[in-house]
């Protein structure tokens, strides 16, 4: 298994998921070489449940990377079907990373690479509202 994703699945390992069991894991590589990690952390309202893409995105922006730094996101959970980010991290991705590959993977190995575009087609950028 490649690096990234590997460091997907190993921050799936460290998630917080008493509620739903759902492990996710993610990881973000930075233009300069770093992977920063992040793996989804449940509360008992779920709504202020954060899942792992916005974790190690937030993470990697809290550590100094800014828009433009990242280069592609990895993220793994215990599926049979490979399973995707949430429309709200769609947005986030869209927003910090751009039109980044996303790495999916699951724990028996199974991978699928998409460009972010193809997640989320007319994403809703606020640059362009002038």
């Amino acid at each position: 298994m490649e690096p990234l994703p590997r460091a997907a699945r190993e921050a799936r390992e460290r998630a917080y998921a008493p509620f739903s069991k759902f492990r996710v894991g993610a990881a973000v590589e930075l233009r300069d070489g770093r992977v920063v990690t992040g793996c989804n952390v449940e509360n008992a309202s779920y709504g202020l449940t954060m899942c792992a893409e916005r974790v190690a995105i937030f993470k990697a922006i809290s550590e100094g990377a800014r828009p433009g730094d990242f280069l592609r996101i990895a993220v793994c959970a215990d599926t049979d079907r490979l399973t995707p980010p949430c429309g709200a991290c769609r947005q986030i991705i869209w927003e910090f990373c751009g039109d980044v590959p996303v790495i999916l993977v699951n724990m028996r190995g199974d991978s699928k690479t998409y460009a972010m575009r193809e997640l989320l087609p007319e994403a809703f950028d606020a640059t362009n509202l002038d």
